[in-house]
């Protein structure tokens, strides 16, 4: 296990640059009596060595600790996330802390911006929802506090780490419509650096392999990440010489992008779609739907247990990747 790298202080930012620590704070807290060489070489030292500013250090009395605990996630738009987050609120919240809640918007720069600004505000703990599957800027032992990563591991880095099963719910989508006869199956969903998006490809794949049915790549759309784009994949594939007879879309907002290409179209057959992740009214509609889904509290929940397990035991032990179950949960299609 890596050892967690201590914090750069005041005074390292101010043996790199060669001058006092008070010239550094006075640079650092945006005083104008500095000259613009050195100020330059306050600001080249801090960021060399990754220095963060401590934003409650004047209201934290010293040897207390800030009880808060940093959660960021991709989208506040998706209610998929509004369930996550309930789930950490409830265990966070019950032990006595309070959470700072970031939205990176799918952007790494903004998601590193936000975690700059985290620990600067002296964050416990952190929960993130990375924006793809890259991410050596939430290394625990690069940030020197406990990390628990939820939905989309980190390739090369240790943290705690839950996620759905996006293999095997794909793969129970898939199944339910190449039972029904349909041949021709579109994917879509994001690209490789989503990395949801690319086990739930390997369990598209997979489904039609075990059913000896073959997969075409002109079916497949790797450019989607919200509704509008979805939608725009969804028209294209409609217009091929021979369209897909069926959709799995990859996670909630893409089915809706989907259906809003669909439901204009649709005919007395139309080609179902299967949407892992449930979204709003889908149990209202009357298009023919697969809805795989999966306890998205729990998700939230078991990654608030895992942070708190770390933060408060001082020999938690190896990190642990715990896979949650997803499932078929309702089916309105026939054949």
């Amino acid at each position: 296990m890596e050892t967690p790298a201590r914090r750069p202080t005041l005074r390292d930012v101010a043996r790199r640059a060669g001058v006092s620590t008070m010239t550094v704070s006075r640079v650092l807290n945006g005083g104008e009596n500095v000259r613009p060489a050195l100020r330059r070489k306050v600001e080249s030292a801090a960021a060399e060595l990754d220095y963060r500013r401590n934003e409650n250090a004047r209201s934290i009395r010293p040897g207390q600790r800030s009880r808060l605990v940093g959660v960021i996630i991709t989208n506040i738009s998706n209610p998929y996330y509004a369930w996550v987050m309930s789930g950490i609120e409830g265990v966070i919240g019950r032990s006595g802390r309070r959470i700072l809640v970031g939205i990176s918007h799918s952007d790494v720069e903004l998601e590193k911006e936000l975690v700059r600004d985290m620990i600067g505000r002296q964050i416990e703990g952190l929960i993130v929802v990375p924006s793809d599957s890259g991410g050596a800027h939430l290394s625990p032992a690069r940030l020197g506090i406990p990390v628990a990563i939820a939905s989309r591991p980190l390739a090369g880095i240790e943290a705690d780490t839950v996620m759905v099963d996006d293999v095997g719910g794909a793969f129970e989508g898939i199944k339910h419509v190449l039972d029904a006869g349909r041949r021709r199956v579109a994917f879509v969903g994001a690209g490789e650096s989503v990395s949801t998006s690319v086990r739930r490809l390997a369990g598209y794949r997979l489904a039609h392999e075990r059913a000896g049915v073959p997969v075409f790549d002109e079916l497949i759309r790797r450019d989607a990440n919200d509704v509008a784009s979805a939608e725009t994949a969804v028209r294209q594939l409609l217009a091929l010489p021979e369209p897909p007879d069926a959709y799995f879309t990859a996670t909630n907002r893409i089915a809706v992008g989907a259906l809003r290409a669909l439901q204009p179209v649709a005919g007395e057959d139309p080609p179902p779609l299967v949407s892992f992740d449930d979204f709003d009214l889908a149990g209202l509609m009357s298009y023919p739907l697969v809805i795989v889904d999966h306890d998205a509290p729990a998700l939230g929940r078991t990654a608030a247990q895992m942070l708190l397990r770390r933060m408060d035991d001082p020999e938690p032990g190896p990190y642990v990747q715990v896979t949650l179950p997803s499932a078929v949960k309702r089916v309105t299609l026939k054949g």
